[in-house]
């Protein structure tokens, strides 16, 4: 078989806090003015993503990795995860601030959930003006401080918000308490996990008159109380491949494309490309694939080069 670059089927997700900037902003198909995120490429158990074009098309990812699983994932990934796809790709759109929340760490999400934990990263793809971040402490604090804050609704007093504009990008360890704050966009990058420990929802309730389910106990062993260096510098290059996030379980780079970008295999392991501005083409087999912002892309880990060409921004990520 021919290998190619996949496409699937966004899995949109009803929040509290969602919008319309994903259908606006990144042509998904929305049918709901509370559309908080697309999952693009997904095998959490109840979410697994369908492909949408090729011979491949209307099969499910973790059926052609069972059926074609060094060519889709590659040995360095098999090696590590077995025959699971370790990493989930969003975009998300807060018209209203997400919940203050974390993630749990490996060893306690297997211990608790039967899961992966859940690093993650965030690249920035708009922003309305004074859109913020909330991310880590402040300063260095302690499980006693936390929880007389918690307590007095007045947590916000103890972590960083940060101001944010499109480009800007966050890295956020598991244990990092953090919020994306309304309106702004982001790419999520995270090991395949949904395992998410809530611990204050800005006193919201729903129509019904209900708030939602918070994790207060569950939380005070998995929150990292020290600060955490999570806004990350980079420095584009136009037509190559820059370094954004290197971490244990994704490496992130951001391509500026002018005009032509010739893309090589870096190790036997899948690539997946998110477009966060702008239209590209990639050549691969002699054929024309066209992509747009808002689309994300797997190229199979059998495949060891391809051309791009176009004016865009791409994210490009690998194990």
């Amino acid at each position: 078989m021919k290998f190619y670059p996949l496409t699937f089927t966004p899995i949109l997700k009803d929040r509290i806090w969602g919008g319309t900037k994903l259908k606006t902003y990144l042509n998904k198909p929305i049918v709901s003015e509370t559309t908080g995120e697309s999952w693009e490429i997904s095998t959490v158990p109840g979410d697994i993503s369908v492909v949408s074009n090729g011979v491949l098309k209307g099969k499910n990812l973790n059926e052609i990795i069972d059926l074609y699983p060094e060519e889709i994932l590659g040995k360095s990934v098999i090696a590590r995860f077995g025959k699971q796809f370790p990493l989930l790709f969003k975009f998300i759109d807060a018209k209203e601030d997400l919940s203050i929340q974390l993630h749990p760490n490996d060893a306690l999400a297997k211990a608790r959930h039967n899961s992966f934990g859940k690093t993650e990263m965030w690249y920035v793809m708009q922003a309305d003006e004074s859109a913020r971040l909330v991310v880590g402490f402040k300063k260095d604090s302690n499980q006693q401080e936390y929880l007389v804050h918690l307590e007095n609704k007045n947590l916000i007093a103890l972590l960083n918000e940060y101001p944010v504009s499109k480009g800007d990008v966050f890295f956020l360890e598991t244990g990092t308490i953090h919020a994306i704050g309304a309106g702004v966009v982001v790419a999520e990058i995270q090991q395949t996990s949904d395992v998410t420990y809530r611990i204050y929802d800005w006193d919201r309730v729903d129509a019904n008159g209900n708030g939602r389910e918070l994790h207060t106990d569950l939380a005070l062993d998995a929150i990292n109380y020290q600060t955490t260096a999570s806004k990350i510098d980079y420095k584009e290059e136009v037509n190559k491949s820059a370094a954004v996030v290197d971490c244990p379980y994704f490496v992130t780079n951001i391509v500026s494309l002018q005009e032509t970008f010739i893309w090589k295999r870096k190790k036997q392991a899948f690539t997946v490309f998110m477009c966060t501005n702008g239209q590209f083409e990639m050549i691969v087999n002699g054929e024309i694939l066209r992509y747009r912002m808002g689309d994300t892309i797997l190229i199979p880990a059998c495949i060891e080069n391809l051309t791009v060409k176009g004016k865009a921004t791409l994210l490009e990520i690998s194990i």
